[in-house]
């Protein structure tokens, strides 16, 4: 267990115990977090989270992220089921702490597509979210690392807008830790595949598409 690792976890788990908490806290008070108001939380934690952490594991929080850095040839395919592993850890800490914390909620903040938008829609609108948060990441990184303000700023405000304007449809995770700590705590488990699944994919595309450009350029 190294400092990068132990990065990732504690990144992971201050991003989901936030992130997922404000869902959770909306839930139960009927809305006094209100959909703007968790689209913040998630952009803001996300960005202290990098600010934090980004220097000392890279600050990836997502196995989609990791795997795409990999396939990009900017991480180690060694290192990749170990910060897999504690960033799902960092994952469950943290909703088996919001289930502590409110048991009275029946979700805490799991993922699933709205009432009449069909899974397989949803599961292209995560691709394609994933995809662009991808593309930022890796654009704005130093090689595998999301370190400093632009890299902060940049992957905060794309996750704030992309929960924004695809939260109510999908709940926007971008995310398979994300996704999987919830559903599995709360026994939602209907739809999680389109969440383990889409958000790789999409990381993947990024990448060829990012080698594309730059090979063009």
């Amino acid at each position: 267990m190294s400092k990068r690792d132990i990065g990732e976890l504690l990144g992971t788990f201050a991003m989901v115990f936030c992130g997922c908490g404000a869902m959770t806290i909306d839930e139960i008070t009927g809305g006094a977090i209100s959909h703007v108001g968790v689209a913040i939380t998630w952009g803001l934690i996300v960005m202290a989270m990098i600010y934090a952490y980004g220097e000392i594991s890279g600050a990836h929080f997502n196995p989609a992220v990791t795997l795409a850095f990999a396939v990009a040839k900017k991480f180690s395919w060694r290192d990749v089921p170990k910060y897999i592993i504690f960033q799902t850890i960092g994952a469950f800490l943290a909703i088996l702490l919001l289930w502590f914390l409110f048991p009275e909620s029946k979700s805490f903040g799991h993922t699933y597509p709205a009432e009449n938008f069909p899974p397989i829609k949803a599961f292209v609108l995560e691709l394609i979210l994933t995809f662009f948060l991808m593309i930022v990441i890796i654009n704005v990184s130093s090689g595998s690392k999301e370190i400093g303000t632009m890299a902060a700023i940049a992957v905060g405000a794309v996750i704030l807008l992309e929960a924004m304007f695809a939260g109510p449809m999908t709940k926007a995770s971008m995310n398979p830790a994300r996704s999987l700590a919830p559903a599995i705590v709360s026994g939602n488990l209907q739809h999680l595949w389109l969440y383990l699944t889409a958000p790789f994919l999409g990381a993947i595309l990024a990448v060829f598409t990012y080698r594309f450009v730059k090979i063009g350029d």
